[in-house]
């Protein structure tokens, strides 16, 4: 099942559609969806090494226009969906330790925790109902994602036709280490914040 679903990623990367559910996908992950959009950056830049900055350029434009979405879910909706995340969390006893902490190390936990598997949305959604200044926040933003895609793109797109050998090798392994990363990052993510 693993080598069918990861088939069918890399014959899609070749679809006219792929950069659009890739575009999609980014642009949730920043907001509101637990699945990052290296499902899909990484087959297509897999399958299409040549592109890889491309589709690494979508994917920052995209994580960042929805990382303003989850911004505004944290300014402008905090009395409602905000303090229910807070509360879900368990974080409502911290949250004025927090803006004081997040007032004096935005950027650095912008920056840090955008480049990591730590879900994006937790970082967007806080910088908002923070009151992060926007403007620096969409500047951290493109540097931290962007950081994180083109770092991507300039492997896959010296080193693809090794690395796609090797995961196809290995793709059990490389596909447990990644579900183990993610769910890292959750717990991380969860520790920290």
């Amino acid at each position: 099942m693993l080598k069918r679903t990861y088939d069918w990623c890399i014959d899609a990367a070749d679809k006219p559609y792929a950069l659009w559910i890739m575009a999609a996908v980014s642009f949730a992950e920043s907001s509101f969806f637990p699945i990052p959009p290296d499902i899909m950056l990484l087959p297509m830049s897999l399958a299409r090494p040549k592109k890889a900055w491309w589709f690494a350029t979508v994917c920052t434009v995209a994580s960042v226009a929805g990382g303003v979405v989850g911004y505004a879910i944290g300014a402008l909706l905090y009395d409602s969906i905000g303090h229910w995340l807070i509360t879900i969390y368990g974080l409502s006893d911290k949250v004025e330790t927090f803006r004081a902490s997040y007032a004096e190390w935005g950027a650095v936990i912008i920056l840090v925790k955008g480049l990591t598997p730590i879900p994006y949305k937790l970082v967007t959604i806080t910088s908002g109902f923070a009151g992060y200044n926007i403007w620096l926040f969409i500047l951290c933003s493109i540097v931290a994602r962007g950081g994180r895609f083109f770092v991507v793109a300039v492997l896959l797109n010296r080193y693809g036709d090794p690395i796609r050998k090797e995961l196809e090798k290995r793709l059990g392994m490389w596909v447990a280490i990644g579900a183990i990363v993610l769910v890292l990052g959750f717990y991380i993510a969860f520790k920290l914040v």
